[in-house]
């Protein structure tokens, strides 16, 4: 569906992209993860046409690249930074949108109608914006990304912000459309998203693709080992092992456990493993 080819991009002597080859496939829903200031949302940019690489190119299911507006048709957008009128109605700003994207008459209706109630927003459709909470926001976000029914959706952080019942809600809604068949790219910092939603994670870092898999297959790959927690009567122990079992049984033969615990690796420590775990700013 999106093909990224030895994208670069720079802003002075910031690489912000680097080299980055990269292929999405139609259906799955991929996680874009990394650290702030790593690339994501410059590659988000570069996908849309927002901004135009120093070399490389992105192909858009086989179309062509986002330059041509009939490409950019194809591709539904929400931006990290809430793209949406506050001082227009839900509805105003779906109709808006949708008449940018050449939705008319009927089908304009038909896509405004499907979009509000698919975000849960139906019943507030005649309301301003400015009196929404950040969650409902989010999801007009989402409802104007989806209004001109795009195949290929790109989410900047979608549920940034957002209380758990709206964080949820957007879970459910990029499930569904899966299941409809679209493909969905989404950047996000919460691991549990990525883990929970993803077919295949792509973690970046200084503009570098560093690692590209399944959950399993990452975490597999770059987790580290497990880590045994007992208590026992001479205090606690902690040990990295990949048999945790086994482990256990050896430390009961020193000394009876009093309680114990295990960490599995998770997608968490994949990625503190992969960019480090110093601050970003």
């Amino acid at each position: 569906m999106i093909n990224f080819h030895n994208l670069h991009k720079s802003f002075g002597a910031n690489i912000a992209v680097d080299n980055l080859s990269l292929e999405i496939k139609k259906g799955e829903v991929f996680g874009l993860l990394g650290p702030n200031g790593a690339g994501k949302t410059t590659t988000v940019n570069l996908a849309v046409g927002l901004l135009e690489p120093d070399h490389g190119s992105v192909q858009i299911d086989g179309a062509g690249t986002p330059d041509s507006p009939e490409v950019r048709a194809k591709i539904g957008v929400a931006p990290q930074a809430l793209a949406i009128y506050e001082e227009l109605t839900a509805e105003e700003n779906l109709n808006f949108f949708a008449r940018i994207q050449g939705l008319t008459e009927n089908r304009l209706k038909e896509r405004v109608t499907w979009s509000l109630e698919f975000v849960g927003l139906t019943d507030r459709r005649r309301a301003l914006v400015k009196t929404f909470s950040g969650g409902m926001k989010r999801r007009l976000n989402l409802a104007i990304a989806l209004v001109h029914d795009p195949p290929l959706l790109l989410l900047d952080e979608p549920t940034v912000g957002v209380d758990p019942q709206s964080r949820n809600a957007i879970f459910e809604n990029i499930a569904a459309l899966q299941k409809e068949g679209r493909t969905i790219i989404f950047t996000t910092h919460y691991m549990e998203e990525a883990q929970r939603l993803c077919d295949r994670v792509g973690i970046i870092d200084h503009g570098k693709l560093l690692a590209l898999d399944t959950v399993d297959g990452l975490i597999k790959s770059h987790g580290g080992k497990s880590v045994v927690i007992a208590e026992r009567s001479d205090g606690e122990v902690r040990t990295e092992t990949d048999d945790p079992l086994a482990e256990l049984v050896r430390l009961q033969k020193q000394d009876k456990i009093l309680r114990f615990r295990v960490e599995s690796p998770d997608l968490e420590g994949v990625f503190l493993n992969l960019t480090g775990r110093h601050l970003r700013d």
